[in-house]
């Protein structure tokens, strides 16, 4: 019903005009340039979410040929030669006619002048320009937010849970590319049609080399699974332990405001936080009686096996701070090398946190796991000596909003269960004199 709102919303525009003063040629070539830059979108985040130069082009419409022109060339983006579902095809065509007639209003209000831009308009022109790309972006935002809230993928309750920093953020990138819409119509009176290509070649290179970088970011991820698969295949009870503690690593640097690079690298950490263990005797992870000071001993050297293992991948960076001080302790008690408080790295930090949390809410071989608000309490209760009480608040914050799907229980016979305090180095609840008899994941 939604969708066919939207869509009648957008044939109601087309119908109602009107159409004076729009030449038919430019109307016709900024239509058949927005069908060629919704098709070469990059898609992201899965193939959910497509990035293309048809923006500028839709706000080039706007200053060109007005509301009913821009409503136009939104809807010919329908069009675009990408693999899409009819539902969303005819969603996407009304969403961009609509927002483009709400910006072309917004920019005729203001006084901007529909046409060709000329040099007298300037610079004047850019306050209803700038009001037009705002106008865009929020029902735009509004439009897709709807969608999501009809779907249940977006409840209300939500959005007084928003990061809004990053968004800002993005929204302002996004503003500033919606400028080359008024430079494509500066640049129109000059030289013609060819100002497009002149304005978005450029664009189409970009294009490509971001498409580079996401096949080089999947190149990245699918080698680092790879090498978290294979610490896990050494232990059953800790399949999928690596992307958990990444996935809360992330989430907590996203929670303290850091920007996208690092939160990337932070993710890069959590996922090889235990790579050392490589180096470690199966026998020895798997051993579910009482450790020997020799075997607790080589386990306590998988941070530094781990921080040789991968110190040549340039890309880690200041991950390799991470997997190196995961198990020192704000205290000055943890290990390799015994540093207290601020001297451990944030991203250690971070990735300690991330690593307890997840360690109590999974089953392990000698005990059952801990529910999320256990794991919570245990966290609050040992920020300060164990945990960075800045980290563990963030976990807190984070998954309150996010949420947290702990893994498949495993659920051993009681037999299976080691009845010695056998527990993990991770779980805070174990004293540290425990801690040091016998260690876990």
């Amino acid at each position: 019903m939604y969708v066919c709102l939207v869509v009648l919303g957008a044939a109601a525009v087309l119908v109602v005009g009107p159409y004076e003063g729009i030449a038919p040629e430019t109307l016709i070539l900024l239509a058949v340039v927005s069908v060629l830059a919704e098709s070469i979108a990059s898609l992201v985040d899965g193939g959910r979410v497509g990035l293309s130069p048809n923006f500028a082009v839709l706000l080039a419409a706007v200053v060109m040929t007005g509301p009913t022109g821009a409503a136009v060339v939104g809807l010919c983006s329908a069009l675009a030669m990408r693999r899409q579902g009819v539902v969303k095809r005819l969603f996407n065509g009304g969403q961009m006619a609509l927002t483009g007639y709400a910006a072309g209003h917004a920019y005729q209000l203001l006084g901007g002048p529909q046409g060709i831009p000329e040099r007298s308009d300037f610079p004047w022109i850019m306050l209803p320009f700038l009001v037009a790309i705002l106008v865009h972006t929020v029902v735009n935002i509004l439009l897709v937010t709807t969608l999501m809230w009809c779907l249940g993928v977006v409840r209300i309750q939500q959005v007084r849970t928003v990061r809004w920093r990053p968004l800002a953020v993005l929204e302002l990138s996004s503003m500033g590319y919606g400028m080359l819409g008024l430079f494509i119509a500066a640049v129109w009176g000059l030289v013609g049609a060819f100002a497009v290509l002149l304005v978005l070649l450029p664009l189409f290179i970009a294009r490509w080399a971001f498409d580079q970088y996401i096949a080089e970011q999947r190149a990245h991820d699918a080698t680092l699974a790879t090498l978290c698969q294979a610490v896990e295949t050494k232990d059953y009870y800790t399949r999928g332990h690596c992307m958990r503690v990444s996935k809360a690593s992330a989430m907590i640097a996203q929670e303290l405001g850091m920007h996208a690079e690092r939160v990337q690298t932070i993710r890069y950490a959590g996922m090889l936080h235990d790579v050392g263990k490589l180096g470690v005797p199966t026998k020895v992870l798997q051993k579910s009686g009482k450790l020997t000071e020799e075997e607790f001993a080589a386990i306590q050297l998988h941070p530094m096996r781990g921080y040789e293992i991968v110190r040549e991948i340039g890309f880690l960076d200041e991950a390799l701070a991470g997997i190196m001080h995961h198990h020192e302790r704000m205290d000055g008690q943890g290990y390799p090398m015994g540093l207290a408080g601020e001297e451990i790295p944030e991203s250690a930090r971070i990735i300690s946190v991330a690593d307890a949390f997840d360690c109590m809410t999974s089953t392990r071989s000698y005990r059952k796991a801990r529910s999320v608000d256990e794991a919570i309490a245990e966290l609050r209760r040992c920020a300060g000596p164990q945990f960075d009480p800045r980290m563990v608040d963030a976990l807190i914050n984070a998954v309150a909003r996010e949420g947290w799907e702990t893994p498949d229980a495993v659920d051993p016979s009681d037999d299976d269960l080691v009845e010695v305090a056998q527990q993990d180095h991770d779980d805070p609840s174990v004293p540290l004199r425990v801690a040091k008899e016998a260690e876990r994941s």
